[in-house]
């Protein structure tokens, strides 16, 4: 499901290994820049490649790539700067004159002042080529030749994490007023490539062909903006082999194993009970949500605490069940569970439209009171900001702005980088701690993975709400703080990839619930999940 291209821009990309052929396996292993520079040592040391021989293989990965993807492409603008992404359009450019393409190198530097790179440039030279300086009136400079119809970007390798200079902005906006498609050698120029912040300016590329390992800031923060379609070449390099990786990839192909086949003897009681509390009033609809996926999400039985001004949630779905606000504070007063269930729930919800005044304030404090696997979204994480405690009992979903309350500093310095975010709000926290946005990421104190699921529409009211009742509901059935938190991220995203089939703009939360009962039924036969998508 995974590989059709559904999605708009400023989208997640759509990932390939190269050379792509059907059934190839995409890689989940993602890598900060310093690994990958290591890599390159060791790895092509070990094996007896030398660097200039590696960036032989990388222009010419990138010559077939475009050779690939624009062959009716007959004159190529290949922008080169310091450092190996120069080297690899030096070599580029060279194999592009030897079949014959017209071909125009601009450099960002002085070939005379060139040190790694200098190999590749001379042989260009050698083979006929011209490198131009740019200028700020490089428009000017353009004369009689043609203009661009394929433009490479071999401006700034991985290792760039300080803003642009603004002799490099100047390219880096000269490259984005071209009319023509952009390929990114590794990373778009101006992208961070272990945060995905853009460094003041970047390269809007069309594709981007990553070298050697996936750069973990491709997928998250600013990236899936600014990367395009994103495709992959190890260069003949076995990170695999060598040590482990920054974070995973995760995605549903790859997690819906978990979703074992349920034995025939099965029954309600054997899939959990959930209590959602929250639902202030006239903010029902947010509990409401989480407890509809939660139900689709195969929870055995659900009940909602929720302000009695809202209407019963068994009006608009009667399997939901309510359990009134007085009867969970009287349960927690002493410990005990509520009289009207005795040792009921096995999972809770906290948050989903709870709200923040004086009736929301000791329903926060009472359902925190057991030590049962928990669920924090929204105000539940705006509540918990104002009292921080560590626990190990639960997951907690902020977006950006709760993990900013959470974290007490602005949004702007969590998505500078969300992974140290994520990894700080775990380790002040504990449990499992899911960040949502573009790149969606899951820490559990060990490792991190990075969700490859979802789309712009998921821009909307209840979203979150949707995921909390997901992942409370693989709680219920089983599942362990990390793998439903993960589990019910791709679930969550690819839901919303299934629901955007019809446009993302304008897609509620509520469309994905059909698709969340279809995704958590990987076992479905063939010939009843088509009638199911065509109903």
């Amino acid at each position: 499901m995974m590989q059709i291209n559904r999605k708009g821009a400023g989208s997640l990309p759509q990932l390939r290994t190269e050379p792509s052929h059907p059934g190839a396996a995409l890689p989940e292993a993602l890598w900060r820049t310093d690994q990958i520079r290591r890599a390159e040592v060791e790895l092509a040391g070990a094996a007896g490649i030398s660097l200039h021989d590696l960036m032989e293989r990388a222009g010419s990965a990138l010559f077939d790539h475009a050779r690939r993807y624009w062959p009716e492409a007959r004159h190529w603008w290949i922008f080169t700067g310091p450092g190996n992404n120069g080297g690899d359009g030096f070599v580029l450019a060279r194999l592009a004159l030897a079949a014959g393409l017209s071909v125009r190198l601009i450099a960002a530097r002085d070939p005379s002042a060139l040190k790694g790179e200098a190999h590749s440039a001379a042989a260009f030279v050698a083979a006929g080529g011209e490198v131009e300086r740019f200028a700020d009136d490089h428009s000017s400079q353009a004369g009689t030749s043609p203009g661009p119809d394929l433009v490479i970007d071999a401006l700034l390798g991985s290792g760039t994490h300080r803003p642009l200079s603004p002799a490099m902005t100047e390219i880096v906006a000269a490259i984005n007023a071209l009319p023509a498609p952009v390929l990114a050698v590794d990373l778009p120029s101006g992208l961070d490539g272990d945060t995905g912040q853009v460094l003041g300016a970047v390269v809007q590329a069309t594709r981007t062909l990553c070298l050697v390992g996936l750069k973990q800031g491709l997928l998250t923060g600013q990236g899936p903006s600014w990367c395009g379609e994103l495709d992959l070449h190890p260069l003949g390099l076995a990170l695999a082999d060598w040590q482990a990786p920054a974070a995973r990839r995760i995605d549903y192909p790859g997690l819906a194993p978990l979703l074992t086949p349920r034995p025939r003897s099965a029954h309600k009681g054997h899939h959990g009970r959930v209590l959602l509390v929250g639902g202030n009033q006239g903010m029902g609809g947010a509990i409401l949500l989480a407890a509809m996926a939660c139900l689709r999400s195969g929870a055995g039985l659900v009940r909602l605490c929720q302000h009695p001004a809202n209407p019963a949630a068994s009006l608009t779905q009667p399997e939901l069940m309510g359990l009134p606000a007085s009867a969970l504070l009287s349960a927690a007063s002493g410990e005990a569970c509520h009289p009207l269930a005795p040792a009921w729930e096995s999972v809770r919800v906290l948050g989903p439209g709870l709200g923040r005044d004086e009736w929301a304030r000791p329903l926060f404090e009472a359902a925190l009171c057991r030590d049962l696997p928990l669920v924090l979204d929204a105000d539940g994480l705006n509540w918990l900001a104002q009292g921080p405690r560590h626990q190990d009992n639960w997951v907690l979903t902020p977006h950006p702005a709760e993990a900013a309350r959470l974290l007490g500093c602005s949004v702007a310095e969590v998505e500078a980088d969300r992974f140290a975010a994520v990894v700080s709000l775990q380790a002040r926290y504990g449990g499992v701690v899911l960040l949502k946005g573009a790149g969606t990421l899951i820490a559990d104190g060990q490792h991190i993975w990075l969700c490859h699921e979802g789309n712009p529409g998921m821009a909307g009211g209840g979203m979150g709400d949707l995921l909390s009742g997901i992942i409370a509901a693989l709680l219920a059935q089983g599942l362990g703080a990390r793998d439903a938190a993960c589990l019910g991220a791709v679930i969550h995203g690819e839901a919303a990839d299934l629901a955007a089939a019809e446009g993302e703009r304008g897609m509620l939360a509520s469309d994905l619930l059909p698709w969340i009962r279809l995704l958590a039924n990987p076992d479905t036969p063939d010939r009843l999940r088509r009638r199911w998508q065509n109903s």
